[in-house]
């Protein structure tokens, strides 16, 4: 690891405006590729998971009624559609001050799954795991506990998808968007996910959606707590199912 002090680039050259987000890291450590070291803030595991468009919607009622000191025990998760929480008006990252208004009334945040598809160009796949710790260690710097969300894709980003996160410490992971149910894409996931667990050696995994594989259930004879969280989708179908059969 390398110490960098970031600076704003407002402070370094007096005019020019932040537009990368560099006051998110000042003081942060980083490694070779400039990936920001994130903390793992969290001393306990979530209790339960909140989506961050309910999160959102949670707020909003809040201060509708004028209830600017409410508490909500529950952790902020990201495994939604990248435009949920990153597109041109809901963008977290371009937004930040409007996210820490939210995020400061829950228990604390999974870093934002930011997306690594197969076919996006490697710069952008560095990009998305620069911001995953970037946004990390900002929130966590409130004394917001944080846990890192862990995401990988194909072989070739193993050597920095794994960069800035704690070893021997709780990790989160999400099934809902891997498209497990394809023979080809379960493989990526369970090597990278197999991969995960040599380089991190975490001592708790966070899983939101299904954890009804393998990989997962070979965790325990590692030592290793898995702590599922159905996902809204499955719980919604659930619900269906079930008024269906009333």
């Amino acid at each position: 690891m390398r110490t960098l002090l970031h600076k704003t680039l407002k402070a370094v050259r007096n005019g020019i405006v932040d537009i990368w987000n560099a006051f998110m890291l000042e003081g942060a450590s980083f490694d070779v590729h400039d990936i920001p070291f994130c903390p793992t803030t969290a001393e306990d595991l979530p209790t339960q998971l909140i989506s961050w468009p309910e999160a959102k919607r949670i707020h909003k009622r809040a201060m509708e009624r004028g209830d600017r000191d409410y508490r909500v025990h529950a952790f902020i998760h990201f495994y939604v559609d990248d435009v949920k929480f990153d597109g041109l008006r809901s963008s977290i990252w371009f937004f930040p001050m409007r996210a820490l208004e939210v995020i400061q009334h829950f228990d604390g945040i999974i870093t934002p799954d930011f997306s690594m598809c197969q076919d996006f160009p490697e710069p952008l796949k560095l990009f998305a795991v620069y911001r995953m710790r970037a946004f990390g260690y900002w929130i966590g710097s409130f004394g917001i506990p944080v846990i890192n969300n862990v995401r990988w894709g194909t072989s070739e980003t193993w050597g920095y998808c794994f960069a800035g996160i704690p070893i021997e410490g709780i990790v989160a992971v999400g099934t809902v968007a891997s498209g497990l149910r394809k023979l080809e894409n379960r493989t990526l996931f369970i090597d990278g996910f197999l991969e995960m667990i040599d380089v991190l050696k975490p001592k708790a995994i966070v899983v939101y959606g299904s954890a009804n594989y393998e990989c997962f259930r070979n965790t325990a004879e590692r030592g290793i707590e898995v702590i599922k969280f159905e996902s809204d989708t499955a719980k919604a179908f659930a619900k269906e199912v079930g008024d269906e059969q009333d």
